[in-house]
């Protein structure tokens, strides 16, 4: 396994870190993941989303955590949306577990997904839960770390390309 370090991104992050994550969501969508985006993807839409992002870091309701390759390059990320509601605020979803396609098979999506259980943890949540692309590679990984498929979604959403993709919902209680 390749040399990776796990770390929430710094607010605002520096102008390559920047570019390092628009391309990390631009080479997502480009291969095929389902993650709200169709292609062609314009800059602009990159841009928005970023900064939506970075604008919830900033104000405590999103944590945002960033494997960085040995150079210190963004190569993969995670996010908690951490629910906000009194009613709601054991809990949080994982959203956006991107790794680039040039950096999978290292067991990085694995690195995040307990980085992301642990910061759910620090912030007082007990339990997480997610949806994903039947049709993606995050199935098994989240079965693998012990997620319980909740029920599937027929036709919820589309791959980049436009084709209709069911969904799944999944979910993990955390020991408080």
């Amino acid at each position: 396994m390749s040399s990776f370090t796990l770390e929430p991104i710094s607010h605002p992050p520096a102008p390559a870190d920047l570019a390092a994550l628009h391309a990390l969501l631009r080479d997502a969508v480009e291969g095929g993941a389902s993650v709200g985006y169709r292609i062609p993807l314009a800059e602009t839409a990159v841009a928005a989303f970023w900064s939506d992002v970075l604008a919830e870091v900033a104000a405590g309701t999103r944590v945002l955590l960033v494997a960085r390759d040995a150079a210190g390059r963004p190569v993969g990320t995670v996010q908690l949306e951490l629910a906000q509601k009194p009613n709601s605020r054991h809990r949080c979803e994982l959203q956006k577990l991107l790794v680039l396609r040039s950096h999978r098979g290292h067991r990085l999506g694995s690195a995040l997904l307990v980085a992301a259980e642990t910061s759910a943890r620090a912030h007082q949540r007990t339990l997480i839960v997610l949806d994903t692309s039947t049709t993606g590679n995050a199935l098994n990984l989240y079965e693998r770390h012990g997620y319980a498929r909740a029920g599937l979604i027929p036709r919820y959403a589309t791959d980049p390309d436009g084709t209709l993709i069911d969904t799944a919902v999944y979910y993990k209680h955390l020991p408080a």
